[in-house]
């Protein structure tokens, strides 16, 4: 019979996976030169979100009502990140004259803009969030991250469930 992990070994192994996603995204942008569009950020942002609050998790190591809040934060990044996710998802699949117009780079964004407005734009999306860049087995990037995010959330519900039950006993 399998031991049932630990909520520490299973917080790093949520850690763990995070850095992985991460490893992918950086070597998609820096060895195969390709630009993440703004959702792809936002994406990024949740990974990492999810990824920390794992790793803070981990460190801590609470019992049942701190692994119930620090889940319910990693449900929360997976669901909002998935959200963003399916949003890539939705662009990629309209048609080429429903597309909505590229527009401008992260960068001249935060420069020209204010916050809230750049942030509004950056949340978004825009054409650049439709092109799809690269694909495995069917899938686009943002398929795979919304999958990566499920199965984020998956992990977190379950150590929602586990520390519950602990807590009832």
């Amino acid at each position: 019979m399998l031991a049932t992990p630990t909520n520490r070994a299973l917080f790093l192994g949520l850690f763990l996976f995070c850095c992985g996603l991460m490893a992918t995204g950086f070597t998609f942008q820096y060895a195969m030169h390709l630009e993440p569009c703004p959702l792809c950020i936002t994406q990024r942002f949740f990974i990492t979100l999810a990824g920390l609050l794992a790793l803070i998790a981990c460190l801590h190591n609470p019992r049942a009502i701190g692994t119930r809040v620090y889940s319910a934060a990693i449900l929360f990044a997976s669901v909002a990140g998935g959200a963003f996710s399916g949003r890539q998802l939705y662009l990629q699949s309209l048609p080429a004259d429903q597309v909505p117009a590229c527009g401008p780079g992260l960068r001249y964004m935060l420069e020209a803009f204010p916050l809230n407005k750049a942030l509004t734009l950056l949340l978004k999306g825009d054409g650049n969030c439709a092109e799809v860049v690269w694909s495995f087995l069917g899938l686009s990037i943002p398929g795979w991250t919304l999958i990566a995010f499920a199965m984020i959330g998956a992990t977190a519900i379950y150590l929602l469930v586990k520390a519950g039950s602990a807590q009832a006993r």
